[in-house]
């Protein structure tokens, strides 16, 4: 089918891409043949080649066959960027177990969900947060815990002063290591010969990736080989004629969300490159990363733009190494683009996606037509409408708002355990994202905005992401968002919680005038707080419903 976004592509971009048929430790495995010298992971200056990496995936699947690990059991995942999280999330997937990324910032209440939910029986997870996992393992089905430390592959001296500094940070725990619990290291050492690989197929189920619903609990996203596989190779392609052979991907995003696993682990590995690995996101350790390792691409979220922008010392920066910026997750406020673009030199192209999807659907042009606040088009193999908002059949003109649906073979199998939520979110092969969008004539997707998030004021549908598109562009406002509130006139109206740069001054009533001056009168925020942070996710996206929850008192 002739597409009208095809025009768009940047030549030599295929519509059409051939994936492998292979599971996803097998492409890795081909890698390592092919390129066993080159570095595949960057610890603060601790490097393994792509030989060292696969001996110890090697070490660590043969130590979970011995552990009694087998095909489709579940495993959970609780680390932060760093070399052990790539080794266990390979070695899982090479005994044909299935991966359930688990954020280290979870709490217990949701640590229980995640685990019950997924059936998990093995976790492997950083050794401070042993405290809370152990308080959690008797309501679970999890009877082994692997254990690591950050310390295990730092460089020296990082590796002798890191318990130190964790000591003083609170965060050193005493590990009682027993024939339940084990250091992740040591079993390494002690494994037993390279066991073959599961005969696991590229539709077999590989990660389970909860993500949050509109209401209630996470949901447990089930991704095949397949859908994972054809995300990396979507992107590959995307980038042909740009992508040098062996890229270095600052991997500052975390593993354990779908867009980091996606673009800083998933991808590089595929191209034989480097990962830049830093466990948590901190803007003077990020810049020291990038002066040291000097990495050429930047995949990345709003937040972390919008950190290096207002940074004291941002035009003194040497960005120079970076090549392009590839950002997602929430939206990409125009001013802060421009403003990043300006300092560093690169670009940034703008894509979209959602967990359901491996994540990535859409994506801006790289040297073609930018078009700054759109999320651009299809990758290969995708197709996209937008449909009317009351049954999800009528399909909508350019100009016109509806909602998003996409096709495409990144798209899930489904909701693990939730048959219905399946059956609403996927029909005919079409996946309902529960986005606002609308297109231009040349294909070009713009989001509006999420569909629970649209406000009706006294009548009109006010989108939240226009607000904070007009905050963003006052010269002293660091961070913004809008949401709806109850109103008993108008039934709903706009609050705006704001953080100001620092050394600047803002009153609540300036930030109103301001927006007075951009908005039409029903757009405009009748209320105003002042913050010093916005509340956001590990990526970054802002809780526009944890803040909307603060101010109505409802569910969070």
């Amino acid at each position: 089918m002739e597409h009208v976004w095809y025009a768009s592509y940047d030549p030599g971009v295929p519509r059409s891409v051939e994936y492998p048929d292979r599971a996803l430790p097998l492409i890795l495995e081909e890698t390592v043949g092919n390129h066993p010298g080159r570095i595949a992971t960057d610890f603060f200056g601790a490097r393994l080649t792509y030989e060292r990496l696969w001996e110890r995936i090697q070490g660590l699947s043969a130590a979970l066959a011995q552990m009694g690990v087998r095909q489709g059991d579940r495993v959970a995942i609780m680390l932060p960027n760093c070399p052990q999280a790539v080794i266990s999330y390979y070695a899982v997937l090479w005994m044909g177990a299935v991966v359930v990324l688990t954020n280290p910032m979870y709490v217990e209440r949701e640590l229980e969900h995640q685990w019950n939910d997924a059936e998990a029986e093995y976790a492997i997870v950083l050794d401070h947060l042993l405290p809370r996992v152990r308080n959690v393992l008797p309501r679970t089905g999890v009877r082994k815990l692997i254990v690591t430390s950050l310390a295990e592959f730092l460089p020296f001296p990082l590796k002798w002063l890191y318990p130190l500094k964790a000591r003083k940070d609170k965060l050193f725990t005493s590990v009682l290591y027993s024939e339940d619990v084990v250091n992740f290291s040591r079993i390494i050492g002690k494994a037993p010969p390279f066991p073959p690989p599961c005969p696991v197929g590229v539709d077999d189920l590989a990660l389970l990736q909860y993500t949050g619903g509109t209401t209630g609990k996470a949901k447990g996203v089930m991704l095949t080989h397949r859908n994972i596989l054809a995300n990396v190779a979507q992107m590959s392609a995307w980038l042909r004629g740009f992508q040098l052979e062996a890229e270095s991907v600052l991997a500052v995003l975390p593993f354990f969300h779908v867009f980091g696993m996606t673009v800083c682990m998933n991808w590089p590995l595929y191209s034989a490159g480097t990962m830049v690995l830093l466990p948590r996101f901190e803007i003077n350790q990020l810049l020291k990363a990038i002066h040291r390792a000097r990495p050429t691409i930047f995949p990345g979220v709003p937040t972390l733009y919008v950190a290096i922008v207002n940074h004291p010392r941002a035009m003194k920066l040497d960005l120079s190494s970076i090549r392009f910026c590839v950002t997602g997750s929430a939206p990409m406020p125009v001013e802060i683009l421009k403003r990043f673009e300006e300092i560093t030199g690169s670009v940034i192209i703008e894509g979209y996606g959602l967990t359901e999807a491996s994540p990535i659907t859409h994506v801006n042009p790289l040297r073609g037509v930018r078009k700054p606040g759109s999320i651009g088009i299809p990758l290969p193999d995708t197709e996209y409408r937008i449909v009317d908002l009351e049954t999800g059949v009528e399909e909508k003109g350019s100009g016109e708002e509806g909602e998003l649906v996409v096709k495409g073979p990144q798209a899930m199998r489904g909701y693990w355990k939730m048959p219905e939520e399946t059956e609403r979110t996927l029909r005919d092969g079409w996946l309902f994202t529960g986005d606002i969008a609308q297109r231009d004539e040349a294909g070009y997707v713009y989001i509006v905005d999420r569909k629970k998030d649209m406000i009706i004021a006294g009548g009109f549908n006010v989108y939240p992401r226009e607000i904070d598109e007009v905050l963003y562009t006052h010269p002293d406002i660091a961070d913004a968002v809008a949401v709806g509130i109850p109103d008993p006139y108008r039934g709903e109206t706009v609050k705006a919680f704001v953080v100001v740069k620092p050394g600047r001054k803002l009153t609540e009533q300036e930030v109103i005038d301001f927006c007075k001056s951009h908005l039409a009168a029903y757009k405009v925020p009748r209320q105003v707080e002042l913050r010093d942070s916005l509340p956001k996710t590990a990526v970054g996206k802002i809780l526009r419903k944890e803040l909307r929850a603060e101010t109505v008192g409802g569910e969070r």
